[in-house]
Parts: C-alpha cells; sequence; structure tokens
C-alpha cells in the first residue's frame, strides 16, 4: 500500500505551514503498510516551547481552513510534543531534545519516506 493523494495533499500543506514558522528538520513517512490508523507521520522539530506550540497551532488553523480538521489532538500547551491526528495523517511536532530522545524515525525507520517539495 502507498498513501493516498488526499494524505500527501494533507503532508504538503501541514509542511508548508509548518515551514511558515520555521519549523525544522522536517519528515514525512509512509506508514500505510504498517499501521492502519494513518497513510502517513509528518514529523517536525521546534527548538523551544513557544516555537512547537506556534507550529502545532498554525498547522491546525492551515488545514482547517482548507476543511480538514484535527479529529484528535494531545499536548498543544505543552510545548514539548504536539500530536494532531488529521485521520490520514498523523503530525507530531516536537521539541528539539524530545525528538533526539524518542527518534521516531528509527521505530519506522522500515518506512518510506514520503518527498516534501523542495522549497520548504
Amino acid at each position: 500500500m502507498t498513501a493516498s493523494a488526499r494524505a500527501l495533499a494533507i503532508t504538503e500543506a501541514a509542511a508548508r505551514a509548518a515551514a511558515g514558522i520555521k519549523a525544522e528538520n522536517m519528515v514525512a513517512l509512509d506508514v500505510s503498510a504498517q499501521m492502519p490508523l494513518a497513510d502517513v507521520f509528518l514529523i517536525v522539530s521546534g527548538s523551544n516551547e513557544r516555537q512547537v506550540v506556534a507550529i502545532a497551532e498554525a498547522i491546525e488553523d492551515t488545514l482547517l481552513a482548507q476543511g480538514t480538521k484535527a479529529l484528535r489532538r494531545e499536548g498543544m500547551r505543552g510545548g514539548r510534543w504536539a500530536l494532531m491526528d488529521f485521520n490520514d495523517v498523523m503530525v507530531h511536532v516536537m521539541h528539539d531534545e524530545d525528538r533526539a530522545y524518542y527518534e521516531l524515525e528509527r521505530l519506522w525507520k522500515d518506512c518510506p519516506v514520503v518527498s516534501l517539495p523542495k522549497d520548504l
């Protein structure tokens, strides 16, 4: 299986929103073959708590304006790790330190990487 066109469009929109808030180290993984709950994990980093919250809010606002509402969201106020479930896409916005500690990319290393636009 591969990620749906809808999931890829949501991923790109979320990545663009994150880039607008200077998110770093963006990685999208196609988890559709390993996980029935989502097609793509988008993982982005922020260097401090305020930036993590700002990135998460920008992503949520951008996708909501396009008609995609988060089904669930966790950690939006904490500023360390915000998780937003957009059904086809799960977005992880993580503080640099937490991202290095949890290494989600290592946990999902068997999943193919989804190409993000070069202009981000």
